[in-house]
């Protein structure tokens, strides 16, 4: 899957990754390959990321929306 993490500023994250886990408004959840296509706005909090060689690291955001199509995900934070 390809993520993309951008604030009005700069890019925060682009690459390939195996998994992220988000802050959603109704608690955390996490999109995998092969996701339903979703939208869904974001809360303030920690972006797990597992990238494809399974290493994790964490951004930070001040909330924001979240875009899940084909395997493509787009994260829209300030």
């Amino acid at each position: 899957m390809k993520l993309e993490i951008i604030t009005p500023d700069k890019v925060l994250f682009t690459g390939e990754v195996n998994l992220i886990q988000l802050p959603g408004t109704m608690g955390s959840f996490e999109i995998m390959k092969n996701h339903a296509p979703i939208i869904s706005s974001l809360e303030k909090g920690r972006v797990k990321i597992k990238d494809k060689d399974d290493k994790v690291s964490f951004i930070e955001i001040n909330g924001g929306t979240l875009q899940v199509e084909n395997n493509n995900i787009l994260i829209l934070t300030d």
